[in-house]
């Protein structure tokens, strides 16, 4: 009898995003102080895009080689090893800052510790997604899903306030040892959950790396619902830059530059998301997946239009708030599409190419918004990218061989 069909999978689940919400809340604190560090350092649309292609250029990179490590290997100590890595960086970076080296270096040493941080997340992120499906019997993954999701923005909820807090009252090096300390927290938490290893999914152990990684490329180029679930969601999260990942240096150039508005508005976005995911945890979405995922996309894209005509901070936080209710929808969805839709032999690999989708368009639309943010204004590129995405899930609605593919058939457990 494996976990999900035993009575046991609820208590195994609750230990298992446990133990990730503690280490995500080191790794947020550390997220918010490098970017605002860097934002108010430099006020520079160059310098966010040299940060942000750091942070998730290398992760794009490995994971295409985590998937298969995600579907050979124990994954729990696939995410232990990458949390300790993680943490690894975050320790030096905080020895370099306390050493008293000059701005310049300060920031060179963030790069590089981005760049070992975001490593570290490539492996982690299929692994954690692969093992859910191991977890949840397949028709609570969708509220599971949405829960996770609202825990993760309960717990982001809370660290721009704290990360704000701790820069005004001390420095960058006190977030870093944070970090350490909780990822050495949920590393143990995690220890404790036993997991038996995943051999029977029928992966090859004595085929190639690169063999592997072919495969699964074959695998999404033959499932066209899989591959355009995939490809739905790199769009999305290109189109979603400007209003997604430049919104600080909006508010330090519209606003002015306080941890304070920076704080209140992360805040507002991940209050959204939580509720957002919250509320799909309770519902549990439509029952075709699709329908979720397009009315996300739907409702992102009209918000970010308003975010973006927004001249008044509490109105400017208000939509933040509504454009970051409506994340889950196209996060959860797309999810518990790959999760209900992929064999679990190559869920690892699928996963690690979501994770390259989110990784490789994130950078994409940082080098072209981040440079263009220098140039025009923000606002006027969250206009023009939220129309699109508004006009793109019109016709999610309107593709009717896809959209009838999301519906969710029930399996005998």
């Amino acid at each position: 009898m494996t976990i999900k069909t035993s009575e046991k999978w609820k208590s195994k689940t609750l230990l298992f995003l446990i133990s990730q919400c503690i280490t995500l809340f080191g790794s947020s604190l550390v997220q918010f102080a490098i970017i605002w560090y860097v934002t108010f350092e430099t006020s520079s649309g160059i310098w966010m895009t040299v940060l942000t292609l750091c942070s998730y250029l290398p992760q794009m990179l490995i994971s295409f080689f985590a998937g298969v490590w995600t579907d050979r290997f124990n994954r729990k100590m696939l995410i232990n090893i990458a949390d300790a890595v993680i943490a690894l960086a975050s320790l030096f970076l905080a020895l370099f800052v306390l050493s008293g080296n000059q701005e310049k270096y300060i920031l060179i040493g963030i790069v590089v510790v981005s760049v070992i941080r975001s490593l570290g997340a490539g492996v982690q992120t299929p692994a954690v997604n692969a093992m859910l499906p191991q977890l949840v019997p397949e028709d609570k993954l969708m509220k599971i899903n949405g829960i996770n999701s609202s825990v993760q923005s309960m717990v982001q909820f809370a660290a721009p306030l704290a990360a704000g807090t701790i820069l005004e009252l001390g420095s960058i090096d006190g977030i870093l040892f944070i970090d350490v300390g909780t990822a050495m927290i949920g590393i143990f938490v995690l220890c404790l959950l036993k997991i038996p290893e995943h051999n029977e999914v029928g992966i090859q152990r004595n085929s190639s790396l690169i063999g592997d990684v072919k495969a699964g490329i074959s695998y999404i180029i033959r499932n066209k619902f899989i591959g355009r679930t995939l490809m739905i969601y790199g769009f999305f999260i290109f189109l979603s830059v400007p209003s997604g990942f430049l919104t600080a240096l909006m508010i330090e150039r519209l606003f002015g530059a306080s941890y304070l508005y920076l704080s209140l508005n992360e805040m507002a976005g991940f209050a959204g998301m939580m509720l957002g995911g919250l509320f799909i945890g309770v519902w549990g979405g439509f029952k075709n997946r699709c329908k979720s995922l397009a009315f996300g996309v739907l409702f992102y894209g009209g918000f970010a239009v308003c975010l973006g005509l927004s001249k008044a901070f509490l109105l400017f936080t208000a939509f933040m708030f509504l454009i970051s209710f409506s994340i889950p929808f196209v996060q959860s969805a797309s999810m518990t599409i790959l999760q209900e839709k992929v064999e679990q032999e190559m869920q690892g690999r699928v996963f690690s190419f979501m994770n390259i989708m989110f990784c490789g368009c994130m950078p994409l639309g940082m080098a072209v918004f981040g440079p263009l943010a220098d140039l025009i204004p923000i606002d006027s590129m969250m206009i023009t990218t939220g129309s699109v995405l508004f006009i793109f899930a019109i016709l999610i609605f309107l593709s009717k061989r896809y959209y009838q593919q999301g519906m969710y058939i029930e399996k005998n457990q």
